[in-house]
C-alpha cells in the first residue's frame, strides 16, 4: 500500500474479530518496529507479545478504562530499558525511542489489514506484576492487534464521539515557517 494511504487508513480499533493473527503478520510488524531509529541506535525497546487469552483477560481487568482489550487476539506491550537510551534537555529519550518503534509497528499492522489502538492509560504496576516485568523496565504503551470488526458497537460509537474527534488540524494551525 502507498505510505500516505497507510497513514490515512490507520484508526484506533477497539473491536476485533475472534480470528487469530498469523505469526507471519506478528513477525512482520515486529520487524518493522526493529528498524526504527533510536538514541545513538541503542534500541532500548522491548516488546512483549501476548497471545494467551487468559493473560489478555487479566490485563484487561488491570484497568477499568481498558476492559475492552479482553477481546483482542493479541496484545503487545511496548517497554523500554531507560539505561539503554539517553537524556537531553531533561527529556528521557527512551519514551521517543519506543514511541517511534511502536508507530512503525502500528503502521505495518495497518498495511497488513490489522487494527491497533495506542493505549497510554494503564496501571503500570499491575501490568508489571502480571507479566513479571523487571523493575528497571518502563512500560510506554500497549496496543491490541487483530482483525477489526466491521461494525462498531454502540459503546464504541459513543466512545469515539466523546473521547476523540476525527477532524485533523490544518498545516496552518501547527506549522511555523522561519520563526514562531
Amino acid at each position: 500500500m502507498e505510505f500516505k494511504k497507510v497513514i490515512n487508513k490507520r484508526v484506533s480499533t477497539r473491536s476485533f474479530l475472534p480470528k487469530p493473527v498469523p505469526d507471519k503478520h506478528i513477525e512482520y510488524v515486529l520487524e518493522c518496529a526493529r528498524l526504527a531509529p533510536s538514541w545513538m541506535n541503542k534500541q532500548c525497546w522491548r516488546f512483549i507479545v501476548i497471545q494467551d487469552l487468559s493473560v489478555i483477560q487479566d490485563l484487561a481487568k488491570s484497568s477499568i478504562i481498558n476492559r475492552w482489550i479482553k477481546n483482542a487476539p493479541v496484545l503487545i506491550i511496548a517497554c523500554a530499558d531507560p539505561n539503554q537510551s539517553g537524556l537531553n534537555n531533561k527529556i528521557p529519550y527512551y519514551i521517543s525511542d519506543v514511541s517511534i518503534a511502536l508507530e512503525h509497528l502500528i503502521l505495518a499492522a495497518t498495511d497488513c489489514g490489522l487494527g491497533t489502538c495506542w493505549i497510554g492509560s494503564f496501571n503500570e504496576e499491575k501490568v508489571k506484576e502480571i507479566l513479571e516485568i523487571p523493575p528497571r523496565i518502563k512500560i510506554v504503551a500497549l496496543t491490541p492487534l487483530g482483525y477489526p470488526m466491521e461494525k462498531k458497537s454502540i459503546s464504541a460509537k459513543s466512545r469515539s464521539i466523546f473521547v476523540r474527534s476525527t477532524k485533523r488540524k490544518s498545516l496552518e494551525e501547527f506549522v511555523h515557517w522561519n520563526h514562531w
